[in-house]
């Protein structure tokens, strides 16, 4: 069985194996052999379109078709190319096939063959024409890379955000170069290092991003050449490798000062392909002969019956002939040591031993015994190497070793791998089915992560593979994603009428949670099918997400009505404010007459920005309070006595006209004050237009007009209250001390004598404040001592009216510094106590 196992490994510095993944089922008019391919990364999709620089006959249409197929050969999508001239083609790791044009126009669709968008790399590249390009990976995404015919470089880092970036010009700029690749070194103090390697003849040119001239590299290569016809860097920017025109290739690190080996090849033309298989093997391609080369000088050749292309991945790249779709890779080590001939490691131990237990021999149980000590990880090996393995009857053979030994442990860690290795499988073998043709490796797939493999899926409209396999993986959001996205595409078939689509839509989403319907009517707006759209907006339970749509819809009312039902102030106002600005004046008041909420915010709104709008509204309502209330406004906004009595006439009208004894009597006072305030402004130079009653009498008795006050207040029967604070404030602002003791005596003070010591205090006159302080209110007679700092008047006042609460807290407030005022107002408490 262990030589059936390993029939497909070969040996290099250590092992690989090559087998098929696919028979391949694709019909071209025309053979590979005259064909460019380009292969999507991580098992994507593969574009062909025959190669312009070969002269074949051909039998269909002039212009060139870009046909994808997927990786059995099915096609997915053919695109009739009417652009200009294609110099590249590449994948995007969002599996979008990028066209580079000569110039310098990058276009870009989808796998279906849909037209996404268009991307320049500039005028100058626009202008010299580019004549060679490479799509690279690197830690920012995808890169571009162009040589222009006036072997000027430019290089963008992520074609999902393109930014133009040049690199240092190579000496001698005009004289030709052989080869060329783009040379990225991972990370280094945060930043990648990208740049070019530049070969013209047997020179070789270092150009790298934030360097200002090209460096001339030195590689030790001991046979003689001429040229370099070929420089391939590996993808971790590790390593390169030559090919050069004695037919040697040379493999070393990539600053050139290591030498790993240098090969005779036999062949000294250029090689159709040159490729790394991972970072420690590489595959050529002469003529219908592919040939592998290890570190160690030796090499592996394999025969085609016709012409073949190579993909390179990250651990191992794929051969894709006419007939067949097969994988080289390095054999894992894992897997190595389990499943070679003669290894004496725990996992194989364990793997015989699951052989013969289910034979129902007794030599099980003598193999157990041999990997006991090392049961647990032999358990380990026999999990990861099942991982890695394509064939589903290898991986139970190695998942039934990994159960069998995982019986006689108690390991909960073990037994997690092993439930989610097994989870794992069970997508992979999903998605490596012919009908999916997607030929990940369990190292791929963990690179890529369980959310961009379901995105992988969903590209591909897989949705129903999609959704069972994220409730497999129990991924959090992903039955949400892919039903988004299927929602999204569905919306986009023009052969579903709006009912039936819009009702399909719904019933599948509705317990999905996480669901925006907003989005998804978005996109059936895109595609100009409004009607469904609207459909769809119905089942969005977020307004703040329907009402603007429907507002870009041109829906208008159903927008409002949405936004009142929600009672949302913001959202009305946003759509008030849009149908102001896209409805006539007449058509929107009466939109809005027919929601309440609506035209009170409109009302208030206009009461803040266009009083007259308001005023037309309101007048349209017949709703004289309201008008009247902004008449009044007017009449407090305006600065002209004339047109401030106007204001209140007109108020004083509309009050009549409501009924409103109370406002007409109000608006005639206010008047009657303004004419007042008229002659005052004039007579006194002052400015009184304006003002309230309580401010109009108080600026008179600044005036010190007490007559003229006192009669404005008599007229409009202002306060008393009200009265005697003004004039005790505004004799206490002016320190007319004399006029306020005498004021105090004029009649009863309505509001006590506590102002009156409030006033003096708030100037710091504590003597003329003592005037007023036995005149205070018993129960706070003592308050108003403490505060006005007379404590030993206040401990008096105390002990005379018997309250020991008050003599304590006078205690409390006296000033510790005082000790004679302390002393005085221990002896009164010690007699208070004494007493009772």
């Amino acid at each position: 069985m262990s030589a059936l196992l390993t029939a497909d490994w070969f040996h290099l510095d250590s092992y690989y194996r090559k087998f098929d993944l696919y028979t391949m089922v694709w019909s071209m008019d025309e053979g590979l052999g005259t064909m460019v391919v380009s292969g999507a990364p991580y098992g994507g999709p593969i574009a062909v379109v025959r190669d312009r620089k070969q002269f074949v006959q051909i039998a269909t249409i002039v212009k060139p078709v870009i046909t994808i197929y997927n990786c059995v050969g099915n096609v997915m999508s053919k695109i009739l190319w009417n652009s200009g001239v294609l110099i590249h083609m590449g994948w995007s790791d969002a599996e979008q096939l990028l066209c580079v044009q000569e110039s310098g126009d990058v276009l870009i669709y989808d796998m279906f063959g849909a037209y996404q968008k268009t991307f320049s790399l500039g005028q100058e590249v626009r202008d010299t024409k580019v004549c060679k390009a490479q799509l690279f990976p690197n830690p920012h995404g995808i890169g571009l890379a162009v040589i222009t015919s006036t072997n000027r470089m430019f290089l963008v880092s992520n074609v999902s955000d393109p930014k133009i970036r040049s690199v240092p010009d190579l000496p001698r700029a005009n004289d030709p170069i052989s080869s060329w690749c783009v040379l990225s070194s991972g990370q280094r103090s945060g930043s990648s290092m990208i740049g070019f390697l530049v070969c013209r003849d047997k020179e070789i040119y270092k150009c790298q991003l934030g360097e200002s001239v090209a460096v001339l590299m030195r590689p030790e290569i001991q046979n003689a050449y001429t040229q370099i016809l070929t420089i391939v860097p590996s993808q971790n920017g590790r390593h390169v490798a030559l090919f050069t025109d004695s037919g040697i290739l040379w493999i070393g690190s990539s600053n050139f000062k290591t030498k790993y080996c240098e090969i005779d090849t036999g062949y000294f033309k250029q090689p159709k392909e040159l490729v790394w298989c991972g970072s420690q093997a590489i595959v050529g391609h002469w003529d219908d002969m592919m040939y592998v080369y290890g570190f160690n000088d030796t090499v592996v050749s394999y025969p085609y019956d016709g012409p073949f292309h190579i993909i390179p991945e990250m651990d191992c790249v794929r051969v894709i002939s006419e007939m067949t779709h097969e994988l080289i890779q390095k054999v894992p080590d894992v897997v190595d040591k389990i499943l070679r001939i003669n290894s004496t490691a725990p996992g194989c131990y364990l793997l015989e031993a699951s052989k013969q237990f289910q034979k129902r021999s007794h030599r099980a149980d003598e193999y157990i015994r041999l990997v006991k000590p090392d049961l647990a990880n032999a358990v380990q090996d026999c999990i990861d190497a099942a991982a890695f393995e394509f064939s589903p009857d290898v991986q139970k053979m190695l998942i039934r070793a990994a159960q069998f030994g995982k019986g006689f442990i108690l390991d909960p860690v073990l037994t997690d791998h092993y439930v989610k290795t097994c989870r794992w499988l069970r997508v992979l073998n999903s998605i490596r089915d012919p009908k999916v043709a997607i030929p990940l490796t369990f190292f791929q797939v963990q690179n890529l992560g369980e959310r961009i493999l379901l995105d992988r899926l969903i590209w591909r409209r897989l949705h129903c593979l999609a959704t069972h396999i994220a409730s497999y993986l129990q991924l959090k959001d992903g039955q949400t994603r892919v039903l988004s996205h299927w929602a999204c595409y569905k919306v986009t078939q023009p052969h579903l009428d709006n009912e039936s689509a819009a009702r399909e839509i719904g019933e599948k989403l509705r317990n999905v949670p996480g669901i925006s319907y907003a989005t998804i009517a978005m996109k059936a707006a895109e595609k100009g099918r409004k009607a469904l759209a609207i459909k769809i907006l119905e089942y969005e339970r977020s307004r703040a997400l329907q009402v603007p749509l429907l507002l870009a819809l041109g829906e208008g009312g159903a927008a409002l009505r949405r936004a009142c039902a929600a009672a949302d102030t913001d959202l009305v106002h946003v759509v008030l404010l849009h149908l102001k600005d896209n409805m006539s004046k007449h058509d929107f008041e009466m939109t809005i007459r027919g929601f309440p909420l609506a035209q009170a915010l409109y009302l208030k709104y206009c009461a803040g920005h266009n009083r007259e709008a308001l005023r037309k509204v309101l007048v349209q309502e017949d709703n004289f309070p309201g008008q009247a209330a902004t008449h009044i406004r007017d009449a407090i906004d305006s600065t002209n006595p004339g047109s401030v009595e106007a204001s209140l006439i007109s108020a004083r009208e509309c009050y009549k006209k409501a009924k409103n004894d109370l406002g007409v009597s109000i608006c005639e006072e206010l008047r009657k004050l303004c004419k007042q305030q008229s002659s005052l402004q004039e007579t006194y130079g002052v400015s009184f237009l304006g003002l309230s009653l309580h401010d109009t009498v108080k600026r008179l008795l600044d005036q010190g007009e007490v007559k003229l006050a006192d009669k404005l207040r008599s007229e409009y029967k202002m306060p008393d209250r009200r009265y005697w604070w003004l004039r005790i404030l505004t004799l206490a602002e002016r320190h007319d001390w004399t006029e306020l003791d005498r004021f105090s005596k004029s009649k009863k003070s309505p509001i006590g004598f506590e102002p009156f010591v409030d006033a003096c205090l708030k100037y710091d006159n504590k003597d003329e404040a003592l005037k007023y302080l036995p005149k205070c209110r018993d129960d706070i007679k003592v308050k108003y001592y403490v505060k006005a700092g007379f404590f030993e008047e206040a401990a008096r006042v105390a002990f005379e009216q018997k309250d020991k609460s008050a003599l304590l807290f006078v205690q409390s407030k006296c000033p510790l510094r005082d000790s004679s005022q302390h002393a005085a107002i221990a002896a009164l408490l010690e007699q208070l106590n004494n007493k009772k």
